[in-house]
C-alpha cells in the first residue's frame, strides 16, 4: 500500500508559527497558489482514495488538487488540539509563565490534548481505517504535527526525533505500507 502525506499548504500570515490546533482557518492567497501547484504534481500519480482533514486549511488545499476520488473527511485526521493556548506563537506561550525546559515536557504542559492520547488516536485511526483501506494508493491531506506524529509510530521514533524533520506547508511525503500489515 502506497500513502501520501500532504501537508496543507500555506495559512495566513498572523496565523504561522502559531500553535494553531483545531482552530479553522483558512489558506493564505500564496497557499492556495502552493496548493495548485502541489496539484499538477499530484495528477502524475495515481490514487485510489482521499483521506483528509476536516479543518478548513487542509480542505481547501485538497479542493486546489482538483482531483475526482472518493473522500473521506476525518476530525481524526487533525493537528493536536492546544486548548487556550491554540493561535499562540511559543513566545507568546513563554510570556504566560510556562517555560520550555524539554520537548515532552513542553507539550505536556500546553493545554488541550494529552499527547498521549493524541498518539494513540492517530495510532488506532491509522492502523484500523486506513491501513485496512481495500485502497491500494491513498492520498491524505493533513496537518504537520499529524504528520511527524504518524512517523514517530510508523518509523518507532519518539516525537522529538520525528518534529526535528520540519514538515513544510504544501510538502508531500510517501509511506509505503507492507502488505502484511494491511
Amino acid at each position: 500500500m502506497n500513502i501520501t502525506l500532504v501537508r496543507h499548504a500555506q495559512v495566513d500570515e498572523k496565523f504561522k508559527g502559531r500553535y494553531n490546533g483545531h482552530l479553522d482557518i483558512s489558506l493564505s492567497n500564496y497557499g492556495k497558489t502552493q496548493a495548485r501547484e502541489l496539484g499538477v504534481k499530484l495528477q502524475k500519480l495515481h490514487f485510489d482514495k482521499v483521506y483528509c482533514s476536516d479543518l478548513k486549511r487542509a480542505r481547501e488545499t485538497l479542493k486546489e488538487f482538483d482531483l475526482e476520488l472518493p473522500t473521506i473527511f476525518s476530525e481524526k485526521l487533525r493537528e493536536k488540539s492546544w486548548g487556550i493556548h491554540e493561535g499562540k506563537s511559543f513566545e507568546e506561550i513563554e510570556k504566560s509563565g510556562i517555560k520550555y525546559t524539554n520537548f515532552q515536557e513542553w507539550i505536556d504542559t500546553l493545554d488541550g490534548e494529552n499527547s498521549t492520547d493524541y498518539r494513540k488516536k492517530v495510532k488506532e485511526y491509522f492502523y484500523t481505517v486506513i491501513v485496512k483501506d481495500s485502497a491500494k494508493s491513498i492520498l491524505i491531506v493533513t496537518h504537520g504535527g499529524l504528520i511527524s506524529t504518524l512517523f514517530s509510530i510508523v518509523k518507532d521514533i519518539s516525537l522529538e526525533e520525528a518534529f526535528q524533520n520540519n514538515v513544510e506547508y504544501a510538502s508531500l511525503v510517501e509511506l509505503n505500507i507492507p502488505l502484511n500489515l494491511t
